[in-house]
């Protein structure tokens, strides 16, 4: 026999789907009817409707009870101040009479509460008392839960609810104690509860194309929404997104990008498998799955930045000087007279002469490539598009006094900098060795890229372009 009404189970089945036999075994635990177990414990992951179900089971029943969320109270006192005081206020709706609530206003132990239980349940029906999220209770001892257990053997009309997220054995102390399991959601089952409430497909404010009527709008969106909660589970939500309420948070997050080529017209709501492979890119982007409480600004081209020290820019330059240019032409690049030789003005004439040199060169060169294949083969990549060498400390601080306009005073300690840069890692310290960060043996490798270094170099106006060896 089930204690509900069978009006009563239909409306629950239909109000939680997938969760009919947790239904049936509270209504049989819980019931005015038959007497019910001393404690129970409902356990299970978060959100599969434990809470919920178990309020809207002791709502139909019509047994009094108080739900406890022990999640708000910070305190053990506070747990226990609160349970007298929603007992008292369930008391109070059944009844309608005021009670006066200055003898309970003192609640500052087990037994205090085992006494005012007593004296407020004297005389009453089944009272069912649930603690809700129990083992989450901040402060709690070992011995709260077998003693808030040991409370029904105390007073007999009372029924104690613990609903918790992992059910460990022997948790109350005692044998015999009713658990109800409420298990994570399959795919299937997750599926069917999100294709209860589809959205919509074109917005309230937007209007509905031509001859495309209201009924025939809700008919594709209950057709395209569960293809399109199918197809986040299989790509997203399986590993990332297993409880029902993150589930539908990123189905709800992704679905107006989903149905923008429907509103655009390109689209007909029935042709899933176009739009699928059209917005192929939304399954694919793990950035959907992050909560963002300011929305992520939508840039074609996204580098990553970072707001350096003046001294530190120009050794991140020299870094990446040091890594791409081979050390034999340093003297070449960074020497104050190759520096001077190569800012001096030229005169027309030598322009001139080097300008016919350069298109005698070129023809020669294409010409001898013409004529001997081989010599396409040879041809040399550009240094910039090689991974990064490693190069000595002392290498990069004498790269850095050379080009750096003035000489860095003694307040810009380089070494701090470098480090600095490492803790970034815009600088990256090379083989295994172990030790000081700034050690004069060690070896680095710049670890940013062309155009990062020439956004940094710019930012302080020296041009990456004139020191890089081709």
């Amino acid at each position: 026999m089930v204690p509900l009404m069978h009006a009563q189970l239909e409306k629950l089945n239909l109000k939680y789907p997938c969760r009919q036999q947790q239904i049936q075994q509270l209504s049989c635990l819980l019931s005015p009817l038959i007497p019910s177990p001393p404690s129970l414990i409902v356990h299970g992951t978060e959100a599969t409707c434990k809470t919920s179900l178990v309020k809207h089971v002791l709502d139909s029943s019509a047994l009094l009870h108080a739900i406890i969320p022990c999640k708000e109270c910070i305190t053990g006192r506070h747990l226990l101040e609160r349970t007298i005081s929603a007992c008292l206020d369930a008391l109070e709706t059944a009844s309608g009479q005021t009670i006066d609530r200055s003898r309970y206003i003192r609640t500052e132990s087990l037994s205090v509460l085992t006494v005012h239980l007593q004296t407020l349940l004297s005389g009453t029906q089944n009272f069912v008392l649930v603690f809700d999220g129990v083992d989450e209770q901040r402060e709690a001892p070992h011995t709260l839960l077998p003693a808030l257990a040991r409370l029904s053997e105390i007073i007999p009309n009372l029924v104690v609810v613990f609903i918790v997220s992992f059910a460990r054995q022997r948790m109350l102390h005692t044998s015999g104690t009713p658990h109800i399991h409420f298990p994570s959601y399959t795919r299937s089952e997750a599926i069917q509860i999100l294709s209860l409430t589809p959205p919509p497909i074109y917005p309230a404010e937007a209007e509905l194309p031509a001859n495309y009527t209201p009924a025939q709008h809700a008919e594709d969106a209950n057709w395209l929404w569960p293809r399109f909660c199918a197809a986040i589970w299989d790509s997203l939500a399986k590993n990332t997104a297993r409880d029902v309420l993150s589930f539908r948070s990123l189905a709800d997050k992704l679905w107006p990008d989903f149905t923008a080529s429907i509103l655009e017209g390109v689209h007909h709501p029935r042709e899933f498998s176009k739009i699928l492979v059209a917005r192929r890119a939304l399954f694919q982007n793990e950035d959907t799955l992050i909560e963002r409480v300011v929305p992520k600004p939508i840039s074609s081209i996204t580098r990553p930045s970072h707001d350096l020290p003046y001294y530190s820019k120009y050794l991140l330059c020299a870094a990446y000087l040091a890594s791409h240019n081979p050390p034999r032409t340093d003297a070449l690049h960074f020497s104050r007279f190759a520096s001077a030789k190569r800012k001096r003005t030229r005169n027309p004439s030598s322009t001139l002469t080097s300008k016919s040199r350069a298109t005698s060169t070129l023809t020669s060169t294409t010409s001898t490539t013409l004529t001997n294949p081989s010599t396409s083969r040879n041809r040399k990549i550009p240094r910039r598009l090689l991974a990064a060498s490693p190069f000595p400390l002392e290498r990069l601080l004498a790269i850095f006094h050379a080009i750096v306009p003035n000489k860095a005073p003694s307040t810009a300690d380089v070494y701090i900098q470098v480090a600095t840069l490492t803790g970034l890692r815009l600088l990256v310290r090379g083989g295994t060795t172990a030790g000081d960060v700034v050690e004069a043996g060690a070896r680095w490798r710049v670890n940013v890229g062309w155009e990062y270094a020439v956004t940094v170099g710019r930012s302080v106006g020296f041009e990456m372009e004139e020191f890089v060896a081709e």
